[in-house]
């Protein structure tokens, strides 16, 4: 395995994560959920990741969603919210997140 394979194993599971943390901060949608991550280019993702991930997080229903009009008189947008078992889900990311982190820091010696 080269470190670009290691790298993309780490992200997969990484976006998820920080995608639940941006739409439990609030409701947001798709292309906001890619602006915000193209901030952090080590997270920065394409349309063909973001959506797949969640469809799959609604289908689990981690999130729902919801069309809203937009203000601007712009077509409407498909805004995707925290569901009390997402909130469930994140904690429990949350909690693995930091034992992880933890347990890095220790072995790095820090």
């Amino acid at each position: 395995m080269n470190v670009d394979d290691w790298k993309s194993q780490i992200k997969r599971g990484t976006l998820e994560f920080c995608i639940l943390l941006m739409i439990k901060q609030r409701s947001t949608y798709g292309y906001e959920i890619i602006s915000t991550l193209e901030r952090y280019p080590i997270l920065s993702a394409k349309e063909n990741t973001i959506y797949p991930l969640l469809r799959r997080l609604l289908k689990e229903e981690y999130i729902s969603s919801s069309w809203q009009e937009s203000a601007e008189g712009l077509p409407p947008r498909k805004y995707y919210s925290m569901t009390e078992k997402g909130l469930a889900y994140l904690s429990a990311m949350s909690e693995e997140w930091d034992r992880l982190i933890h347990a890095i820091h220790e072995i790095q010696g820090e």
